[in-house]
């Protein structure tokens, strides 16, 4: 194994974090400023699901103010090659959150921008990628972003929703909100039985996070 590989492996073991946190809509540039609430935000991670994030290799922790929240991975890898299980290539983990809203507002995920690590054989490609969806609605939307080998770096990936396609939490109704995001490698034309490949959510510096822009909405007065 070379000493990039080599490195590249260790990297993709180390734990990646999760971001949630409340912005302005105008804070990335789609459509008017929405003053956040003036209340604090309560996020809370209901389940975690998914062979990216089984049981004891995921960890939640709540900021002070509660207005963001962390998630640390352990183990969110996928990989193809030798001495990789035939299910390795592909992993998801799904989070169930639990978002306390101030009464009289509404939020939608406004951007949601993601980064990790991979290693890709030439001919080989991986994917990332997320849907996400409230509890109990048939609205959802979907998101893919392939990378092609070779590729031996950190990854990056955003997913935008214009303004006006968002979808808003009902008002007055408590649902959760799900995001399943999911990894993928194919080894493409780079010889599986040879050659290893994978894809990460985490980087190599250790300073990786996924952030999720929340946009606000005031509610209709009943």
């Amino acid at each position: 194994m070379s000493p990039s590989l080599s490195r590249s492996l260790l990297a993709a073991a180390a734990a990646a974090t999760l971001l949630v946190t409340a912005q302005p809509a105008g804070a990335v540039g789609h459509g008017p400023l929405i003053t956040v609430p003036p209340d604090k935000i309560v996020i809370e991670l209901a389940t975690v699901n998914g062979s990216g994030c089984r049981e004891g290799t995921a960890e939640v922790a709540v900021a002070p103010d509660n207005t963001a929240f962390t998630v640390t991975y352990s183990e969110y890898l996928a990989q193809v090659g030798p001495g990789a299980p035939p299910t390795a290539f592909r992993k998801n983990c799904q989070l169930n959150l639990r978002v306390h809203v101030p009464s009289g507002f509404t939020y939608a995920i406004l951007q949601a921008d993601y980064r990790g690590f991979a290693f890709l054989q030439p001919g080989a490609w991986g994917q990332e990628k997320a849907n996400y969806y409230f509890q109990g609605m048939s609205q959802t939307f979907q998101r893919t972003h392939q990378f092609n080998g070779p590729l031996n770096d950190n990854w990056q990936s955003s997913d935008r929703t214009e303004y006006a396609d968002l979808v808003w939490a009902p008002c007055g109704e408590k649902r959760n909100f799900n995001i399943n995001t999911e990894l993928r490698v194919n080894a493409g034309t780079s010889g599986p039985q040879t050659a290893t490949s994978f894809m990460a959510m985490d980087s190599t510096d250790a300073g990786v996070s996924t952030l999720y822009h929340l946009a606000w909405q005031v509610c209709p007065r009943p």
